[in-house]
């Protein structure tokens, strides 16, 4: 009996570590999502990006992602506060942040308030897909390339 659920278990781990990673990328620059997404999703992962916070946190309460990548600085809302909602609502989920104005204070602030990674700009593609499948890993996904 045991060994049955421990089989099932560890099926529905194999499963899950099959299944695409969700990654939900907001920036207020339209150029961060047109580059990230075909990029991320060359990769295998399933992207969905938006400019504005108010529109995607409005995503996050009708689907719980397996990423957030957003940005630290935006008009209205901030990264800050996405990733204390996020912690809050959705723990499973990896928040990583990336910003133009990154500081050592910051980037502590973030990481004690749960960020998974801290990001600064510019940065190539390949810099956040590696960061992208680390948390994956971290959730029992297979790596992706």
């Amino acid at each position: 009996m045991a060994l049955d659920r421990l089989s099932a278990a560890w099926q529905q781990y194999q499963q899950n570590a099959r299944a695409g990673v969700s990654v939900l990328v907001i920036d207020d620059e339209p150029i961060v999502g047109k580059r990230l997404k075909p990029a991320l999703e060359k990769s295998g992962f399933t992207v969905e990006c938006f400019e504005s916070p108010a529109a995607a946190m409005k995503r996050l309460a009708e689907k719980e992602f397996d990423i957030v990548v957003t940005d630290l600085r935006m008009e209205g809302m901030d990264g800050i506060q996405i990733l204390e909602h996020v912690m809050e609502h959705c723990p499973r989920t990896r928040v990583v942040l990336i910003t133009g104005y990154a500081t050592v204070e910051v980037a502590r602030e973030a990481l004690v308030k749960g960020a998974f990674d801290f990001i600064s700009k510019p940065f190539k593609p390949n810099d956040l897909r590696a960061v992208i499948n680390k948390a994956a890993l971290s959730l029992g996904h297979k790596a992706v390339t």
